[in-house]
């Protein structure tokens, strides 16, 4: 089993102020304090997304989308203007064919999976923005399909439902599988949703730690996901948890409490 005290341990003593705030919030419910919400929306720009780096010029869909799971972990996608100055701006950033890319301008220094025009990463970029716009309108109703932003995840589940080959494989990055299961479900896309969570499972043996805890996060964030495969993604972490009781990031120890944290939301 996971051990949850040592993992609380970790990011305790390696964490920073709003790792931690994120920290008390998954163990107690306790709400931010407006001085950790403020340290986020420090970078926010006017438009409502973050930029990619600490002297961007443009919002990124990708580092919004990543700001948006921290305010996730603080008490939830509907706690204040911050968060729904984001959420507005990645619906108003979806493109006429529902999909989401980054600005031309980022193509300088965009990783693989944000890089302006390519189609894989325009697939993991619907998916995720359709993810948490999935999210926001779940923390109103875990049950809604419909209603908020009906339109923008109407046309960017059937963007992505089109990219699922009939194995229920797509041509993109690993992520793309537990952000478009979310957004295919609450958009009714049930069989294509269910075969995209049969390929996760036959892939998890091979999947990174951190990986395994973000896909057992995100399918639990938005009541989705079948107990074989929670179940198992449990496991794995078991198996793959440090002695330190940290998780190793796939983006280096920098990253490593934060994917922590991610574990602890996919077992708590």
């Amino acid at each position: 089993m996971v051990d949850i005290d040592a993992a609380i341990g970790y990011v305790v003593a390696h964490g920073d102020p709003v790792e931690r705030a994120r920290l008390s919030y998954l163990r107690t419910g306790q709400p931010a304090s407006p001085e950790i919400i403020d340290r986020i929306a420090g970078g926010q720009m006017t438009a409502g997304g973050w930029p990619a780096s600490a002297d961007g010029q443009v919002p990124s869909v990708d580092a919004t989308c990543f700001r948006l799971g921290e305010l996730d972990d603080l008490g939830g996608l509907q706690a204040g203007p911050v968060a729904e100055r984001a959420l507005h701006w990645l619906a108003t950033a979806q493109r006429p064919d529902g999909t989401w890319q980054e600005h031309e301008s980022l193509a300088g220094e965009a990783p693989a999976w944000a890089m302006p025009g390519d189609p894989e990463a325009t697939l993991y970029l619907t998916s995720a923005a359709g993810f948490w716009l999935t999210a926001a309108a779940v923390e109103i109703d875990p049950y809604q399909t419909r209603g908020r932003y009906e339109n923008v995840l109407g046309s960017a589940a059937a963007f992505v439902a089109a990219q699922i080959r009939p194995d229920g494989t797509w041509p993109s990055f690993l992520a793309v599988g537990w952000h478009a299961a979310g957004l295919l479900h609450q958009q009714q896309y049930f069989y294509e949703s269910s075969r995209v969570q049969l390929v996760l499972g036959e892939r998890l043996h091979e999947m990174a730690p951190a990986d395994v805890a973000q896909m057992a996060a995100a399918l639990r964030r938005v009541n989705l996901g079948d107990d074989w495969l929670l179940r198992n993604a449990r496991k794995r972490l078991a198996e793959t948890q440090r002695q330190d009781g940290g998780w190793d990031s796939n983006e280096g120890p920098v990253f490593d409490v934060n994917i922590t944290l991610t574990a602890l939301r996919a077992c708590r």
